[in-house]
């Protein structure tokens, strides 16, 4: 006969194994029941102007068009072909729901490449 401390150990023993299986999976299943019945945060919809960009020479002119109705920032840059050709960035330009804006830029040789990034914000440029 086994004595009531040895039992003890036993029975602490066997739970404690029992717990460690049973905790992660309770725990996945927890998470995927409470996911349930929370709604999942809503998909920012569509938005950004598109854009065009052509090359003629050393100029670069852009048209953004923004045909979603929140507001988008664009800004032109240009990277002149020459090493000693200044590259630039033109001041970042709001577009409204349903506008379009023309951004230009220029070098004073060739131009090497030119792009258009886009931001949400809506501050005034400074």
């Amino acid at each position: 006969m086994r004595g009531p401390r040895h039992r003890t150990r036993s029975v602490l023993a066997a739970s404690t194994v029992v717990a460690g299986l049973l905790v992660p999976g309770a725990l996945y299943a927890a998470g995927h029941v409470g996911a349930a019945g929370v709604a999942a945060p809503p998909e920012p919809g569509p938005s950004g102007a598109e854009c065009r960009t052509a090359v003629h020479g050393s100029r670069v002119i852009a048209y953004c068009h923004n045909p979603y109705p929140s507001s988008d920032r664009v800004q032109l840059h240009t990277d002149c072909a020459r090493w000693w050709d200044v590259d630039a960035d033109s001041r970042p330009v709001a577009v409204g729901p349903g506008r379009t804006v023309r951004l230009d830029d220029r070098c004073w040789k060739e131009v090497g490449s030119a792009w258009v990034t886009h931001s949400n914000e809506t501050r005034p440029a400074t």
